[in-house]
This record gives C-alpha cells, structure tokens and sequence, in this order.
C-alpha cells in the first residue's frame, strides 16, 4: 500500500453498463439510449494510475439508469415508484431514471415498492457500503484526513436538462458544493494537479457536486470528497458513444499525471 499509505482513494459510480434482469423496461433499448447518460469508460482512463498506485477505487458493473449511485434512494417520484410522496418531475433523473437528459422516456411507468426496495439493496447499498469500508479503512490505519475524489463524465454540450443549455464546457469540471464538501486546499490542489497537464478547468459550473459528496464530504469528521467531470469530447464519439483510442491514451496520460500530483502532495498516514 505504498501510495495506499496516502489516505486517497477514487470511486466511479456511473461508468458501469451491465442491465440486471429486473430492470425489464430498459432491455431492448439502443446502444445509443442505453449510453446516453453513462460515464462511459471513466474506469478505463483511470485504471492506469489506479493499478500503477495500487489505489482502492470503488466501481460497479451496473447501469446508472437502472440505480443511480449519484443519488439517494429516497431520490424517486411517482412516475419512477409508486406511493411515492414526491410529485411526478421531481426525480425524472433520480434513483431510476424516467427519461434520459436528452427526453427519451426510459420508464413508461413506475415499479413497484418492492422492486424498488430490492434494487436499493442489490445495487445501490453494496457500493456505498464498499465507500464506508474505504473509509473506515483509512481511519482505522491512523488518518486524521481522508481525501476521496469521485470520477465522471460530462457531455461536451450542455443539454435542457442541465444548468448550462446549449454552452460549451470545460475539459473538467471540479465541485464540491461550493466549499462545503472539501478543505479549499485539497480542492485548490485538484485543481492544480489537472490544470498542470493542460486541461482546462472549472470550478462549480454547470455542477456543483452530487449526492456522493454531499454525503461523504464531511470536513468537520476528517472526511474531503470533490468531484471531477471529464468532457467526453476529449475520449469518446458523442453520437455512436465509442472510444477514440488515441485521443483517449493520451487524456488517460494526463489524468494519470493528475492523479500521481495529487497523491504526491497529499500527507502520509503516520
């Protein structure tokens, strides 16, 4: 556990594409439906440095539309559960998507509790699970501060489902709620760390942040997560959502040399 002994880890909640049997109203879709919303191939450009490091990074094989892991399980509607005490459009991109954030309906109508209560504890608690234990680990092993970055992916544009219709964005996008979920030296060094390989960087815009900072980043408890969006422009066809191996080696170069800055210059557990 070398740079292990760095207390750091990544999670990748989005990039996993497997469609469980329950999910009966996504089978058939499109590839291009399917993967509208998936990080797709986020674990792939990290994995270098992730095995290089020996870093633990918490992923799953599922897709986000099915449960999303950036979410709460409370995070559902009526149209996505019913009995839901949450009015229809509330979480049309909550726990189980309804639509994609291009319109596409994906739910014609809503599970049952049940259903939902069964995809909670499949798919969504065993990798939250996994984010405490990552935790639980670092402190256990004597850190004070823990430092969890959470990987995605963005699409190039802005879509209506997004703050920023129509604006083209950044490279990548760093949040943490706008200072609440990490000390402003690990976000000013996340930062730093993409910028020095000639990324261009946003702080906060069009994300703030989702709900695994929100929940795991607890300052006052030793606990620092942000989140980092990659612009899928630099990796991937937007339209047939398939790798472009070259421009994607050297961004998975560049994120290697983030993420080796970063550990570089975060303390050792003592």
């Amino acid at each position: 556990m070398s740079p292990a002994m760095k207390p750091f880890f990544l999670s990748i909640p989005h990039s996993g594409e497997r469609v469980p049997s329950e999910a009966k109203w996504l089978q058939g879709l499109s590839e291009p439906i399917l993967m509208c919303d998936v990080d797709r191939f986020v674990d792939r450009l990290y994995s270098p440095v992730v095995e290089d490091l020996r870093l633990t990074c918490v992923k799953t094989q599922w897709h986000r539309y099915v449960v999303d892991l950036n979410r709460l399980a409370e995070d559902v509607d009526q149209d996505s559960v019913i009995g839901s005490p949450n009015a229809s459009g509330k979480f049309s991109t909550g726990l189980h998507w309804v639509k994609t954030t291009r319109g596409t309906t994906l739910m014609a109508e809503p599970i049952s509790q049940a259903l939902h209560q069964q995809l909670v504890q499949r798919y969504f608690e065993p990798f939250h699970s996994d984010v405490r234990d990552t935790y639980e680990f670092f402190r256990e092993h004597g850190a004070s501060k823990i430092y969890h970055l959470d990987a995605h992916s963005m699409p190039s544009k802005g879509t209506a489902a997004h703050r920023d219709p129509g604006e083209t964005r950044a490279d990548i996008v760093v949040s943490d709620w706008e200072g609440k979920s990490c000390e402003p030296s690990f976000k000013d060094l996340v930062i730093a760390a993409y910028e020095k390989t000639g990324l261009k960087v946003r702080y906060n815009w069009p994300y703030l942040g989702g709900r695994v900072t929100q929940t795991y980043g607890q300052p006052d408890r030793g606990q620092h997560a942000i989140q980092v969006e990659i612009n899928r422009a630099l990796y991937m066809d937007e339209e047939t959502k398939q790798f472009k191996p070259e421009p994607g080696r050297i961004l998975s170069e560049k994120l290697s040399q983030a993420i080796r800055s970063i550990c570089e210059q975060l303390p050792e557990i003592k």
